[in-house]
């Protein structure tokens, strides 16, 4: 399995923007490649800085891409397909945390680096019928943010940030990810107050 890995990353790395793409679409879909799309994008970035933008664009598209091929089979095989596929406790818990967050419980994991079960919570939309595009945005702002957040760690530090992420990853993720959680609380928050007082 490592020999393959090294293998992927390696013609992932001769590709540039389409390996970025080609690996961030298969580890939000069918396979699976911890942090290789991560350290890709902080690698990628540090030899060719004014391509960033670029980097962090083709992993986000090709991770929403992986996670929406995802959706659609778990909607159409609905939930007896999530739970052969994972844990009854797993899913329980996801399915509790996505009815009582909604969106959330797809954006902020997918912030989140592994060993954080995104795919789990890719399912259960899919499952509960989540709207499409609400889908697709809520995927899109976490990846983006994932992406995009480590590219500019790259510039700022760059060969460092890949140790940088492997340290602290979990900790800038999580702290990102409750940010969002805050902004979209008091968005809907002041949606409601709005709604009350109309």
């Amino acid at each position: 399995m490592r020999r393959l890995l090294d293998w992927v990353q390696g013609f992932a790395l001769s590709l540039g923007g389409p390996g970025l793409f080609l690996i961030a679409f298969l580890d939000s879909s069918l396979l699976s490649f911890p942090e290789v799309t991560d350290l890709l994008i902080v690698w990628l970035t540090t030899q060719h800085k004014h391509r960033m933008l670029y980097y962090a664009s083709m992993s986000t598209v090709g991770s929403v891409a992986g996670c929406f091929v995802l959706y659609l089979i778990a909607r159409k095989g609905g939930e007896a397909f999530l739970r052969k596929r994972f844990k009854a406790g797993h899913v329980d818990r996801a399915m509790r945390i996505f009815r009582r967050h909604g969106l959330l419980a797809i954006a902020i994991p997918s912030i989140l680096p592994p060993p954080v079960p995104f795919k789990i919570f890719v399912f259960a939309a899919g499952v509960a019928r989540v709207p499409p595009m609400d889908f697709l945005i809520a995927v899109t702002l976490g990846r983006g943010v994932r992406y995009f957040g480590e590219g500019f760690l790259a510039l700022w530090y760059g060969e460092r940030a890949a140790l940088f992420l492997r340290e602290n990853a979990v900790a800038v993720m999580l702290i990102t990810g409750l940010l969002i959680a805050v902004a979209a609380g008091l968005w809907t928050w002041w949606s409601r107050r709005d709604e009350r007082m109309a």
